[in-house]
C-alpha cells in the first residue's frame, strides 16, 4: 500500500513524520512524496495556534478531495488520516468536526500506525480518542519519569523493533526513521514534553512533562542520519535547556555537544528552542565555542515587561536579557540570535509594549517572531481580564513587526565583511543558496553565494554541490538574507579551483 505524508508546523513534527514513515516501511507500506500517487494520506498537523489549526483543517480538506479526484484527475487515494497535535489535542472532536478524515489518530497510535491504516483502509471505523492532560501520566518529579515512560508512546523517540515488525535487527541499536527529506539539514529530537506552565501556552497539555532522550539514543540517531547524508543536525524539543534534567544531570548536553558534533558525515550541530531562566553559564560556553556546533542562539524571551512576563508566568526583564546577550557575545561576537515575541498579551500597557520596542533595539538580535496574541482553549491565560480587542492587538502586532523589519535589516548589514560558512541547501539553474551558521534552518533567512570567475573564466561555482560547506565572505543583504561571495570552491577530491 501507498502512504505519503504532508507535515505542517514545526521541526519536531518533522521528526515525528519520518518515524512513523520508518514504521511503516518495516511493516511493508511504500513511501510516495506526492498525495497525488498515494492510497493513503497522512497530515501530520500542528496545533499550537489559531492560524495553524486553521492551516491543518485547510490542509485536510484539500487533502480529502484526492479521493474522489477532484483535486487532480485519477486521484487515487482510498484515505485521509489526521496524525500530530491537532489530532492529538482535540481527538474525537476533530474527527466528529471534520468527517471528510477517515481517521484521527492519536500519540498512543503510532506504535500502531501500520495497523490503524490497514484498518482505516477496508472501510473499518477508527473511534477517535478522548482527549486528556498527558502531563498527568508521569510523576511529578522528572527524576521518576524514567521506568513510566517505556510504556508510553514518546513520537520522535524512535522504538525498539518488536515494536514495528521485522524490518531491522533483533538486537543493538535500530533507529525507526526513514528520512522524507533528502537535503542536508535533518532535525533530531533531544526530547518531548515541557514542565513549564506558561499561562498562554497549551503545549503540555498535549504533549505532556518533559522526557529527555537517552544520550546513546541520540547519538545512535545522529550515527544514522550522518550514514544517510545529514551535514547539519538540529537539535529540537521543546525546551532544550531543560536536556538531562530527569536523567540526573542537568549538564547532560554541554558533555552532549561534543559527541554530537564528532559524528561522521555531520559538519554542524544546531540548538533550538532555549529558555533564556535556564540558559545556563555553562551551556552559553558549550554552544559558543565547541567546534562543529553553530553558535546560534534561539531564546525565547516572548516579551521583556517584567509585569507581562509574570502574568505569562515566566522570568526576565531587559537588564536580565540583555546581561544574558552579553554573555554570548564575549564569547561569539558574531553569533546569531533569534527570539519570539508575544504582543497584546492580556494587560498589556502601552508602557509594557514601550519597554520590549525599547529591549529588541537595544538586543540587535538577528530575526524576530513577531505573534499577536490570542486565546488557546484550556490555558490559563483563557481566563484573564484585561483582554485588548483585535483591531488593538492587530494595530501593535504590526508596530513590532515593521520595528522588527527594520531592525533585523540593519543586523544583517552589520554583516557585511564576515566571513560565513555557508552550508549549501540547493542548486537550481547556477544559483547557489544555503545558511550561513546564524541562520537556523526556513525561519532565519538565507545565503546566497556568488563568486568571480576563474582565471581561464570557469564558474568558480560550477563544482558546489547541495551539502557542501563553503566559506564567503558577506557583500550584501536584503532583509534578513545575505549575499556572500567566495573565492574558491572545493571540487571532488578536495582541490580548488
Amino acid at each position: 500500500m501507498s502512504v505519503a505524508f504532508v507535515t505542517l508546523g514545526c521541526a519536531r513534527n518533522e521528526v515525528d513524520s519520518e518515524e512513523l514513515a520508518g514504521r511503516l516501511e518495516a511493516e511493508g507500506f511504500r513511501l510516495v512524496d506526492d498525495p497525488e500517487d498515494a492510497e493513503t494520506v497522512v497530515v501530520n498537523t500542528c496545533g499550537f495556534v489559531e492560524a495553524a489549526k486553521k492551516d491543518s483543517v485547510d490542509m485536510l480538506l484539500e487533502a480529502s478531495q484526492l479521493k474522489d479526484g477532484s483535486a487532480a484527475p485519477g486521484g487515487r487515494a482510498r484515505a485521509v488520516v489526521a496524525v500530530g497535535c491537532l489530532a492529538e489535542r482535540y481527538g474525537a472532536e476533530l474527527a466528529d468536526s471534520l468527517p471528510e478524515a477517515d481517521a484521527v489518530l492519536g500519540f498512543d497510535d503510532y506504535p500502531q500506525i501500520a495497523a490503524r491504516l490497514r484498518a482505516v483502509v477496508a472501510g473499518e471505523t477508527h473511534q477517535a480518542h478522548t482527549p486528556q492532560d498527558r502531563r498527568k501520566l508521569l510523576p511529578i518529579s522528572p527524576v521518576e519519569r524514567g521506568a513510566v515512560t517505556q510504556a508510553l508512546s514518546m513520537p520522535g523517540h524512535g522504538a525498539d523493533a518488536a515494536s514495528v515488525g521485522s524490518g531491522g535487527p533483533a538486537t543493538g541499536p535500530r533507529t525507526v526513521r526513514r528520512r522524507l527529506d533528502g537535503g542536508p539539514m535533518a532535525p533530531l529530537k533531544l526530547a518531548s514534553g515541557c514542565d513549564r506552565r506558561c499561562s498562554f501556552c497549551a503545549i503540555p497539555r498535549f504533549r505532556g512533562s518533559f522526557v529527555s532522550r537517552r544520550p546513546s539514543d541520540v547519538l545512535a540517531e545522529a550515527r544514522w542520519l550522518g550514514e544517510h547524508g545529514a551535514k547539519e543536525l538540529f537539535l529540537v524539543s521543546e525546551n532544550s535547556t531543560s536536556y538531562g534534567k530527569d536523567l540526573g544531570d542537568l549538564r547532560l548536553l554541554e558533555t552532549l555537544l561534543p559527541e554530537l558534533a564528532a559524528v561522521d558525515g555531520v559538519e554542524r550541530v544546531r540548538v533550538s528552542y532555549l529558555q533564556p531562566a535556564e540558559t545556563r553559564p555553562g551551556l552559553v560556553e558549550a554552544i559558543a565555542t565547541t567546534p562543529g556546533v553553530a553558535a546560534y542562539f534561539d531564546l525565547s524571551f516572548q516579551h521583556a515587561s517584567a509585569a507581562v512576563l509574570r502574568r505569562m508566568r515566566r522570568f526576565g526583564d531587559p537588564d536580565s536579557f540583555l546581561g544574558l546577550l552579553d554573555q554570548v557575545r564575549a564569547q561569539a561576537p558574531a553569533a546569531g540570535v533569534r527570539a519570539n515575541v508575544i504582543v497584546g498579551f492580556p494587560g498589556e500597557t502601552e508602557e509594557d509594549l514601550q519597554t520590549l520596542c525599547d529591549f529588541l533595539v537595544a538586543a540587535r538580535l538577528d530575526v524576530t517572531g513577531v505573534f499577536g496574541y490570542s486565546d488557546e482553549d484550556g490555558t490559563e491565560a483563557e481566563t484573564f481580564d484585561g483582554k485588548l480587542d483585535d483591531d488593538e492587538v492587530r494595530a501593535r502586532t504590526e508596530h513590532v513587526s515593521s520595528l522588527v523589519e527594520e531592525l533585523t535589516a540593519q543586523r544583517a548589514e552589520e554583516r557585511i565583511g564576515e566571513t560565513v560558512e555557508v552550508l549549501v541547501e540547493s542548486v537550481v539553474d547556477g544559483v547557489v543558496e544555503g545558511r550561513a551558521a546564524h541562520q537556523g534552518p526556513e525561519v532565519d533567512g538565507t545565503t546566497t553565494l556568488t563568486a568571480d570567475d576563474g582565471p581561464d573564466g570557469s564558474d568558480r561555482l560550477a563544482w558546489v554541490r547541495v551539502g557542501d560547506l563553503v566559506s564567503a565572505t558577506v557583500v550584501g543583504t536584503d532583509g534578513a538574507d545575505l549575499l556572500a561571495r567566495t573565492a574558491a570552491a572545493t571540487v571532488p577530491g578536495g582541490e580548488l579551483r
